[in-house]
C-alpha cells in the first residue's frame, strides 16, 4: 500500500536549531532516503518552498485567489516522500526514521494513498 509520509514544519522550530542540528537533519534525511531505496519502498519525495510563494484558489460560484495559506497556521507541509509498504505499521516504523521525529515541534504525519493516476507509481 502506498503512504504518503508529510513534514509537518514549524518555522520558528527550525530558526531555534543550530546549525549542527540543522546538518543532523540533512544528513537523517540522507539515510533514510538512502534505506527507503534500499528496502524498496521508495517511490518519491518533493520538499516545498515556503508558503509564503503559495497562492490559494478558492471555491465559490466566481474562485477567487489569495497569497499565501491560512494566516492562522503555524505550521505546514514542508514536503514529503512517497512509499510503499506492507502495511500501517511499517509506514509507521519508516515515519519514526526521519530525523524531524526527534524533535520536538516537527512531525510527520502518515496519509494512505487512496487513488493515483498520472505517473508510473
Amino acid at each position: 500500500m502506498k503512504y504518503l509520509l508529510i513534514m509537518q514544519v514549524n518555522p520558528s522550530v527550525l530558526e531555534a536549531l543550530t546549525d549542527e542540528e540543522r546538518d543532523e537533519i540533512g544528513a537523517g534525511h540522507g539515510a533514510f532516503m538512502e534505506a527507503i531505496q534500499e528496502s524498496g519502498e521508495f517511490i518519491l519525495t518533493q520538499a516545498l518552498a515556503d508558503p509564503t510563494n503559495s497562492k490559494v484558489v478558492h471555491g465559490g460560484s466566481t474562485p477567487a485567489v489569495t497569497d499565501g495559506p491560512f494566516l492562522e497556521a503555524k505550521e505546514f507541509m514542508g514536503g514529503f516522500y512517497l512509499i510503499d509498504c506492507e502495511s500501517d505499521e511499517r509506514a509507521v516504523e519508516l515515519a519514526q526514521l526521519i530525523p524531524d521525529t526527534r524533535i520536538k515541534g516537527l512531525a510527520i504525519e502518515i496519509r494512505p494513498v487512496m487513488f493515483s493516476a498520472g505517473a508510473d507509481l
